[in-house]
This record gives C-alpha cells, sequence and structure tokens, in this order.
C-alpha cells in the first residue's frame, strides 16, 4: 500500500496550521545563527552546516515568487538528479546533485528525487525512491522517511511512487481552500466566477529557463501523467525567482562558503610548499585534492583542476582533455593553479601563481605584481552600487600599465592615463585578458544570474564579451576577482597585424613568446560599504616566496590588508576569526 493514502489526511490538516512565512523564515535563520537543529558534517573538524540554511532559501524562493504575483498559489516542483552511468556500461561516477534541486532542499547524498512546495505557505515535500531486494542487496536498505525528514529539516518526505497522486491532491486541495475562503469572506457567485470555481486556479510550477553560461536551459520536472495539468502549467515564473534567489547569499551561505575558501587556500598553500622542478603537473592536482578531502571532508571539485605550468599556463582551461596536466615541471618556470573544493555542494574558485623555482626572475615579477596591482584596485572598489564592466576595465588599465612599465608595450612618453586609455579603446586589454574578471560563485563556480531578464546585456566588445555578468553590484552578492595577464601566441599575433594595436607592441613582447601566463583569483563578498576577501592565499611576493620556503601560514602578520582577507580558521565545526 502507498504511504501516501495513510498520511494524507494528517498530511492535509498539518499543512492548515503552518506557520506564516515570515515567521518560518526567522525561525530558520535563528538555527543557522546558533548551528542548531539538524546539521550535516563529513565529521572530524569538518564544517557543521546547519540545514536550516535550505529553508531560509525555499521561503526566499517563495517570496519572491509572492512578489511576482501576490495571489500566487499552487505547487513549485522540481526534479532532482540522476545517478548516471558512464557510457554503455554500468559505472557510476560519484553523484552530485542538480543545483537548483539542492538550493532548495539540501539533499546532496539522495538521487533520482523530485521536492515541490507548496504556495503561499512554502510546505516542502521531498520525494525520494524506495527499492527492490535487487537494488537494496547491492545499494543498501531503502531510505527510512522518517530518518529523512528529520536529517534533511523537511515537513513531508514520500516515497517517489507516490508523486502523481500527491500533486493531483494537493492541486484540487487548493483550489477547494480557495473556494472555501471565497465563501467566508461572503464573496457572491459572480465574484467567486460562478460560484463553484475558485477565484485563481492552482498553477503547477516547474524550472525552465537559459543558463547563459553554457548555453544549456534547466530542464522541468517531468513525470507520467504530468499532461494533465498542461493548463495550469506554469514554466516562467519560477526560474525567475530562484536563480535571482541564488544571486544573494544567505549569512549561512557566506559561513559554508568561507569554510570551502579556507579548506581550498590552506590546500593551496600546501602545494606551494611541495612543488619543485621535476614534479609533474598532476602530482599538484593529487595534492590539492588529497588536502580537501583528508582535511576538509570535500568530495567533490567546483571544477576540473587547472595545473598549468610554464607555457601551459597561457591556455586558459587548461587541464581538461587533450590537456590533462601532464607537463612536467621545470627550472624558471612560473606555475598557474586554479584549483577550488566544494562542500555540501557550495564552491570556491581559487587561483594562485608562483615560480616553481622558489624565486621569481625580473620578468615574472614585473607581470606578478602588475596582476596582483588589478587586484588590489578592484579590492579597493568593490561595493554595493558599482558596475562590474567597470571593474573589469580597471583591472585592464593596471595589467596595461604594467606592461607599459617592464617594456612590452610603448607608452610614447606621453600621460600614462592618456595613453592607457587610448589602449582600451584599441582593445588592447583583450589580448593580454581575454577572459572576463570574474563571475558569480555560490552552489556552482558559474553561478547563475549573470545575465538575468532585464539586467545588462552582454557587451559585444572583445574581452568584455567575456563577462559573465555586466551587472551592478549589491550587498549579498559574492564574485570572483581573477585578473590575468597572458601571452597567447596567436593573439598577439594577431595585435601585430592590428593597425590600432601594433603601434603598441614592443619587441620585447617576443621575449614573453612562452612565458605563459599569471592569474590571481579570490572569491568576494560584496557588503554594505565594501567587500570581503573569503580567500585566505599569499599574494604578496614576500608571502608566496616566505610559504615556498617553509614559512608558517596563516602568517602572523597580515602585510597586504588592502587585499580585505578576513582570516579565520574551522574549530570544531565553526569558522572562527583570527585576530592579525
Amino acid at each position: 500500500m502507498s504511504s501516501y493514502g495513510a498520511r494524507s489526511g494528517a498530511a492535509a490538516g498539518y499543512m492548515m496550521k503552518m506557520p506564516p512565512l515570515a515567521d518560518k523564515r526567522a525561525a530558520a535563520e535563528a538555527l543557522c545563527s546558533t548551528c542548531s537543529g539538524p546539521i550535516y558534517s563529513q565529521g572530524l573538524n569538518t564544517f557543521k552546516v546547519p540545514m536550516a540554511m535550505f529553508e531560509v532559501n525555499r521561503a526566499k524562493v517563495v517570496q519572491s515568487m509572492l512578489e511576482q504575483d501576490p495571489s500566487a498559489k499552487g505547487l513549485i516542483l522540481l526534479e532532482g538528479g540522476k545517478q548516471q552511468t558512464r557510457y554503455d556500461t554500468d559505472h557510476e561516477p560519484v553523484f552530485r546533485q542538480e543545483s537548483y534541486f539542492h538550493y532548495l532542499f539540501g539533499a546532496s547524498q539522495y538521487s533520482d528525487c523530485f521536492g515541490t512546495l507548496s504556495l503561499p505557505d512554502g510546505e516542502a515535500t521531498l520525494f525520494v525512491p524506495t527499492y527492490g531486494v535487487d537494488v537494496a542487496t547491492v545499494c543498501g536498505a531503502s531510505p527510512d522517511f522518517e530518518f529523512v525528514k528529520v536529517e534533511l529539516g523537511l515537513e513531508n518526505v514520500l516515497d517517489v511512487e507516490d508523486l502523481k497522486a500527491f500533486v493531483e491532491r494537493e492541486m484540487k486541495r487548493l483550489d477547494e481552500t480557495d473556494i472555501e475562503s471565497s465563501s467566508s469572506d461572503g464573496l457572491n457567485n459572480e465574484e467567486k466566477k460562478g460560484g463553484g470555481e475558485p477565484a485563481t486556479k492552482s498553477k503547477l510550477y516547474l524550472l525552465k529557463g537559459l543558463n547563459t553560461d553554457s548555453g544549456n536551459f534547466a530542464t522541468p520536472a517531468s513525470f507520467e501523467g504530468i499532461d494533465k495539468f498542461s493548463d495550469v502549467r506554469d514554466d516562467e515564473s519560477l526560474f525567475r525567482s530562484i536563480s535571482e534567489s541564488r544571486v544573494f547569499k544567505s549569512s549561512a551561505e557566506i559561513d559554508i562558503m568561507r569554510y570551502t575558501n579556507w579548506v581550498s587556500s590552506m590546500a593551496h598553500v600546501e602545494v606551494m610548499r611541495a612543488a619543485k622542478p621535476g614534479m609533474m603537473e598532476y602530482q599538484l592536482e593529487s595534492l590539492f585534492q588529497h588536502h580537501t578531502y583528508t582535511h576538509g571532508g570535500c568530495r567533490h571539485m567546483s571544477y576540473t583542476c587547472i595545473c598549468a605550468c610554464g607555457p601551459s599556463a597561457n591556455i586558459l582551461h587548461y587541464g581538461h582533455a587533450g590537456r590533462p596536466n601532464s607537463r612536467l615541471l621545470e627550472e624558471g618556470m612560473i606555475a598557474l593553479l586554479d584549483m577550488g573544493a566544494e562542500y555540501k555542494c557550495y564552491a570556491s574558485d581559487i587561483t594562485c601563481s608562483f615560480p616553481i623555482s622558489g624565486s621569481f626572475t625580473d620578468d615574472q615579477k614585473s607581470i606578478y605584481e602588475a596582476v596582483l596591482a588589478a587586484q588590489i584596485k578592484v579590492m579597493a572598489m568593490l561595493k554595493p552600487g558599482v558596475t562590474w564592466l567597470d571593474m573589469h576595465r580597471e583591472a585592464e588599465r593596471e595589467i596595461l600599465k604594467g606592461l607599459i612599465g617592464c617594456g612590452v608595450l610603448d607608452g610614447g612618453g606621453k600621460d600614462l592615463d592618456e595613453v592607457i586609455e587610448t589602449m582600451l579603446d584599441a582593445d588592447l586589454g583583450a589580448i593580454f585578458m581575454p577572459h572576463g574578471l570574474g563571475h558569480f560563485i555560490g552552489i556552482d563556480t558559474h553561478d547563475v544570474g549573470g545575465y538575468s531578464p532585464g539586467k545588462p546585456a552582454r557587451s559585444e566588445r572583445p574581452g568584455e564579451r567575456k563577462l559573465r555578468t555586466a551587472r551592478q553590484l549589491d550587498e549579498g552578492m559574492v564574485v570572483t576577482v581573477e585578473p590575468g595577464c597572458y601571452f597567447i601566441d596567436p593573439l598577439l599575433d594577431a595585435a601585430m597585424s592590428d593597425e590600432r594595436q601594433k603601434r603598441f607592441l614592443t619587441e620585447r613582447v617576443n621575449d614573453f613568446r612562452g612565458f605563459g601566463g599569471v592569474r590571481l583569483e579570490d572569491d568576494v563578498r560584496i557588503t554594505s560599504d565594501g567587500c570581503e576577501n573569503l580567500t585566505l592565499c599569499p599574494r604578496a611576493i614576500e608571502e608566496v616566496l616566505d610559504v615556498m620556503s617553509g614559512g608558517s601560514w596563516p602568517p602572523a602578520t597580515d602585510v597586504l590588508p588592502e587585499m580585505k582577507r578576513k582570516w579565520a580558521t574551522c574549530k570544531e565545526g565553526r569558522m572562527e576569526f583570527l585576530d592579525m
């Protein structure tokens, strides 16, 4: 017998007693602030995530839906990630939950699920699969519904086989409740649209929308019999609300991202200490993954690790198919390592650059200082109200200034600021930094909301068109700040043939062919009056060299407060700030 029929009456009665949405959110935020209620942790000293964080997320999305349409009612329905297999084999890669589903339900460990939120009260119901004897023999017993309910802090957990009956019943119940409410308010038959119809019919809200980074669409949930609701199906409202809600992080989300940045920053430091000529790039990747999993409980990387050394560092997304982190490290190379771990599906995205030999050459130092100057300049300007496009241009200015300083570009002895503006007008910045300054980050490395409807459109200019957002920044956003300077032969050759650009290039540019590149990347939270750098990596040249020679980290003194690093460590599953 289905478990739904046995409990549906009790569930309906419970739903009538649901606390107001604002009260639910306030209670969840209180649990987050004290790390109380159900907790997710990987054990040992790994971070304790209050599952109430996902209750806050649910309340934000429901509130956003009601702000779009105060009369909205019905069910939000999402389909979770499915356990995949590799090509035609039965090998199962490690499961990772679909991001929108995770944002609302926090069910990172459960595949092949569905979830609903009722409107307007926001009650959450998770539908999990149960197994027959054969599957249970291999994969373990079916989930215990009551255990999952308590574990995830949800109102209801049901068998996925009950989904169709649940949706049918709840949509009908919501309409009947509306009719009863209209009657109790004394509305006449005309006002009730015929005396037996609800004022507005309940809708089934599904997730569909364009991811402007990948070009792919979020796939609406589907189950056998869903066509019955085609006349009340809404594929637009939910995407607008949930993607915009994900742009602005709650304090609990900031805490978990502070943890992922701490774990990943300390792993970068360990790799810096270990790196030396004679190693392979993949060994650096392995050391990073070992540290983040062993000491941080991070089973997943946020993205494919980029361990680009020497000439490899001018390939922006090195490490993927065809470039599998396979170069031998040699004396005189500079390493560009872009690696970040995720915890409970929340990402970090960090890049460090350092000399493999333990000391910078003059040219390496010049490029590194130019990129660091760009980071510092942007950090100083980040605050609510600035636009990401303007920040990108500021980074380009600093890098061009550094290239003039080391003789790669010719300033012509004229006013430096004026010359740099002319270079920018000629799109010269995009030759040396052919990517955007950064992106939103959260549950996904390239997080959603970059080019939402009603927000600034993507620029068509070189460099700027690579930006993953052009939005004005606001409190609660988290962005990566990742200026870089690269010497990419096809781009240099194109510039040498471009009438607007070649007049600024000197013969010195040929000295940097084969150099690779430098990138520095930190994850930064926008605060009410500025920003907080969540990343805790060595950035000043003296910090980098000190760590590589065995110096302690974090340091006793912050020699580069301009980076706005807020020093912290994980202690007994909570992040604690350090007094520097």
